[in-house]
């Protein structure tokens, strides 16, 4: 069979039995797992059937214990008597116990699985709970039975728009006071921010449960369980319901590429092996992040993570996924240190085949559970085929982060002058993309935020945002830094991507940085907050930012310029002036930080009459109002066939053009 992935890019043609391999481990793991079911969503249902269900009389338990000797249930429905409760051993490793009585079981209840693994005798949280908490005493976590009436969706045919404006967002810290954020707070006080900034995704992080919180959700101890620091699922519904009413799809950051290696808390060693899940030796630890890696080749452990995907795409009515690791899930290097210069190095010893097929299937069930399902690789190797689809020889993702794009704001803004960027590369970076796959533009993320990096604004202006963000106060720093804030979102949403991603508070240039509470900082919340007073103080000059980053998004999505590919019109290197298309925008940037241009000849593509309808240098944006609203440009054909006309091409400018 001839796969389109080769017709999409020829340069992947001497690599056609790495592509062909790929395939066909597909198809075999996808007839071994289902063994006579018809379909992925009929088989990644393991949620339905282990864990905890009522039943008419009773309840009724199920785990995946297939080392195990001898399983038993504990809690406080039986004063933590721990051999009180055994489990009955059925087939493949499965132990099951029927609680008479429908108060056998009750809402609130802690409860703990108790292994015996040899001589050993085991605590261990199950498997498939639906919510876990902490003893604020000894600090100890338990399994916690979630029995609330079930929720009432009031919006039942919501649909995600075509055009992704994502906002990133962490539930715990997107309150202003040193202090765990709420569900219910976010749905009420943050939710209406993001409609009014024109935001249409919420991408959350840090949803499913992990015992420390300074790990932004990344090392994940309970898969099914919603995060009890932020309040209870039903207030999780309630702020996914609520979004969906505002036009606004909710992505769940997904942690499938590891797990935490804690025992008590976690997965890791459920049974008393750590190969139930995981791969055993070197391969199963993470030489970077301290923590467990799945083995994707066994039939139970893709049972397990598919059926996980199944539950948050139903459960919760989650629209898509983030996959967060997704480089480290596909290289036995984890790319750690790797260089991907050259196709050969995605087709070697060094790919993880088995991961690469665990993506497939994924990308598959999700489309199987909801057509209109959004998901997005996080993968800085930029993997061939990683956005097309399966049929084509892909691995089926709509979007990748444009991970390049951070990277290369950083450089310019760390290592060079201003006077000395260059803005063919800045064109370069921003618009070389593997053929026909979509990517999500952004300047930059959480990861941008953290200690130990910067965001675009306090790498701008540091010190002087903490005396010169008052209106009374001139600063030649503080102008630079919304000059160039503004320049590098707005040229990164329309010609960066597909689709344009920002972290919550960057849009109105947050200060100082992300930092979780922790032994380091004595355990305070200082950093791990979102000041949101300083946008909405007039006096402050936070807001020029933030309304500006309103009507860039706003002028985008009138335009959808997403449905075209930006266009090169004229690229002036000496000059630092770039001007392209897109979307019936035409863009003209001048990087410049000193030379503005009087009667500068502006290209497009098209004869006619040009007017302004955005520039980051009115006044209301904390600029100098150099450009000229009122004015029309006629353009008419030079003497080489070109459309131009004169244009007044402020420093440190963007002007947005769109044909009358």
């Amino acid at each position: 069979m001839e796969y389109k992935i080769f017709e999409r890019d020829p340069f992947l043609l001497p690599f056609k039995n790495d592509i062909e391999l790929r395939m066909e481990n597909y198809r075999k793991t996808k007839e071994r797992i289902l063994q006579g079911e018809k379909s992925l969503n009929e088989f990644a249902n393991a949620h339905e059937y282990f864990g905890f269900h009522r039943q008419n009389n009773g309840w009724i338990y199920r785990e995946w214990a297939p080392n195990a000797n001898e399983v038993y249930l504990t809690g406080d429905f039986n004063d933590w008597r721990w051999l009180d409760h055994p489990l009955k051993k059925l087939e493949n490793g499965v132990w099951e116990i029927f609680l008479e009585g429908k108060d056998a079981l009750y809402n609130g209840c802690h409860v703990k699985a108790i292994i015996k693994s040899g001589d050993k005798l085991l605590e261990r949280i199950p498997l498939y709970i639906r919510r876990v908490e902490q003893n604020p005493v000894d600090y100890s976590w338990c399994g916690v039975i979630y029995d609330e009436p079930a929720y009432k969706w009031r919006n039942n045919s919501f649909k995600p728009k075509k055009n992704l404006f994502i906002y990133e967002c962490h539930i715990g810290m997107a309150q202003e006071q040193e202090r765990v954020g709420s569900y219910a707070e976010f749905t009420k006080n943050i939710l209406p921010r993001v409609k009014k900034a024109g935001y249409n995704v919420l991408q959350i992080m840090a949803i499913m449960e992990h015992p420390y919180y300074g790990s932004f959700g990344y090392q994940v101890s309970n898969f099914f369980a919603t995060s009890s620091r932020l309040g209870t699922p039903n207030e999780l519904k309630e702020l996914i319901d609520k979004a969906h009413s505002m036009g606004i799809a909710v992505l769940l950051d997904v942690v499938h590429s590891h797990a935490v290696k804690n025992t008590a808390e976690g997965i890791n060693e459920f049974d008393g092996t750590t190969y139930q899940f995981f791969h055993e030796g070197a391969r199963g630890d993470h030489p970077a992040w301290g923590t467990k890696l799945f083995n994707y080749a066994k039939p139970e452990v893709i049972h397990f993570l598919l059926s996980n995907l199944k539950f948050w795409l139903t459960e919760f009515r989650f629209d898509g996924f983030r996959f967060d690791g997704v480089t480290s899930m596909i290289y036995h290097d984890h790319g750690l240190g790797s260089a991907f210069t050259d196709y050969s190095k995605y087709f070697s010893m060094n790919t993880d085949t088995e991961a690469i097929t665990y993506l497939q299937l994924a990308n598959e069930l999700i489309r199987e559970v909801n057509p209109n399902a959004i998901t997005i690789a996080e993968d800085m190797s930029a993997m061939p085929g990683m956005c097309l689809p399966i049929e084509e020889g892909g691995v089926g993702f709509d979007y990748r982060l444009a991970m390049g794009e951070p990277d290369l704001w950083i450089k310019l803004i760390k290592e060079q002058k201003d006077e000395n960027w260059n803005v063919w590369h800045i064109w370069h970076e921003l618009t070389s993309r593997r053929p026909f796959e979509k990517y999500i533009g952004y300047a930059e993320s959480h990861d941008q935020a953290l200690v130990g990096d910067k965001t675009i604004i306090f790498r701008l202006c540091d010190s002087a945002m903490y005396t010169a963000m008052t209106k009374f106060v001139d600063s030649d720093v503080i102008n630079r830094g919304i000059a160039l804030h503004k320049m590098i979102r707005l040229i990164s949403l329309s010609a960066g991507g597909e689709g344009y991603l920002n972290f919550m508070g960057n849009e109105f240039g947050h200060p100082e940085w992300i930092d979780f509470p922790r032994e380091g900082n004595g355990w305070s919340y200082f950093y791990c907050r979102r000041q949101w007073h300083l946008a909405d103080d007039k006096d402050l000059k936070y807001h020029y930012l933030s309304d500006f980053d309103r009507d860039m998004i706003a002028l985008c999505k009138k335009r959808k310029v997403f449905n075209k590919e930006p266009k090169s019109l004229y690229i002036d290197g000496e000059k630092q002036v770039l001007i392209y298309k897109r979307g019936g925008i035409t863009f003209l940037f001048n990087f410049s930080p000193v030379n503005s241009y009087e009667g500068y000849q502006a290209r497009v593509e098209k004869p006619g009459e040009y007017k302004t309808v955005l520039s980051t240098d009115d006044h209301r944006y904390g600029g100098f109002a150099r450009v000229a609203h009122a004015q029309t440009y006629k353009a008419v054909k030079n003497e080489k066939g070109e459309y131009t006309f004169p244009i007044y091409l402020p420093s440190r400018t963007a002007i947005c053009l769109v044909k009358k």
